[in-house]
C-alpha cells in the first residue's frame, strides 16, 4: 500500500511541477536568474519531501509550492513594471572588458578570474583577448562577447614552419607558433612555461613590456601574444 502511495504521489508531483514551470514562463526557464534559481530549488526540495514521506498530508506540500509560484509571478510582474525592483532582484550586467580594456575592479567584485574569462572566451570561439571590444557578464552568468571590427588580416604565407620567425620590416620578429594566444603574464606573475615554449626569456619579455611603458612584471595584470607576434597588455589599476 505504501509503495502505491509513493507511486501516485510521484505522478501527481510530476504534473504539478510541470504546470508550475509552465506558469513561471519561458523567460524564467531560459534565463534562470538568482531569484528563479532559489524558487526552483525550494520547489524541488518540497517535492522530494512529499514523495519521501507518505505519511505527510499532500496538501502540506502543495500549499508551499503554490505559494512560491504566486510569489514568483507577482514579483515577475513587479520587476516588469519597475526598473529599480528589476535591478534589485535580477541584478545588473557586469562589463568585464569595456572598450578593449579589462575591468579589473569588476572582475574582483564578481570574483571572476582570468582563467574564467579566457575559458568563456574560448567557448565562444574567441581566441585572442585583444580582439574583444566588450565582454559582458550577464545576470544569468553567461558571457556576452562583442569583438572589435577590424580589417581582414593579411594572408600569411602557407608554407612556413610553425616555429619559424620572420621580420615584418619593423625589426621585431613575428612568431609563427600554432595554437591559441599564449598568456605571458597573469596577475603580475610571469608564465615561464609559455616563455620556454616560445624559446624566449624573461629578459626578452622585460624589453617587450618596457617598450609599452611598463617597467615591472608586477605592474601587469594580463599580457599575451598571438602567433603573429601581436602582444596584448593590460596594466594593473589601483
Amino acid at each position: 500500500m505504501e509503495l502505491f502511495t509513493i507511486f501516485w504521489r510521484t505522478v501527481l508531483i510530476y504534473f504539478v511541477v510541470f504546470v508550475i514551470l509552465r506558469l513561471m514562463g519561458k523567460r524564467e526557464i531560459g534565463k534562470l536568474s538568482v531569484f528563479d534559481l532559489v524558487i526552483s530549488i525550494m520547489i524541488a526540495e518540497i517535492a522530494v519531501f512529499i514523495i519521501d514521506d507518505p505519511q505527510l498530508p499532500i496538501v502540506n506540500g502543495l500549499l508551499p509550492m503554490v505559494t512560491l509560484v504566486l510569489i514568483q509571478i507577482v514579483l515577475a510582474y513587479v520587476t516588469l513594471k519597475n526598473q529599480k525592483a528589476r535591478a534589485w532582484f535580477d541584478g545588473k550586467p557586469s562589463y568585464l572588458i569595456e572598450n578593449g580594456v579589462l575591468n579589473q575592479e569588476e572582475m574582483r567584485r564578481q570574483r571572476y578570474t582570468l582563467d574564467d574569462l579566457l575559458m568563456q572566451l574560448r567557448e565562444r570561439q574567441v581566441t585572442n583577448m585583444a580582439d574583444v571590444e566588450f565582454a559582458v557578464l550577464e545576470t544569468s552568468g553567461k558571457l556576452s562577447v562583442i569583438e572589435k571590427q577590424t580589417e581582414q588580416d593579411a594572408v600569411e604565407p602557407e608554407k612556413q614552419e610553425p616555429s619559424a620567425q620572420k621580420d615584418d620590416g619593423s625589426g621585431e620578429p613575428r612568431f609563427r607558433y600554432e595554437g591559441l594566444p599564449m598568456p605571458l603574464i597573469m596577475d603580475g606573475k610571469v608564465q615561464d612555461e609559455n616563455l620556454m615554449k616560445m624559446g624566449k626569456t624573461r629578459f626578452w619579455l622585460k624589453n617587450q613590456i618596457q617598450s609599452k611603458g611598463v617597467y615591472d612584471f608586477k605592474e601587469v595584470f594580463f599580457c599575451s601574444i598571438d602567433h603573429r607576434g601581436r602582444m596584448y597588455l593590460d596594466k594593473k589599476r589601483k
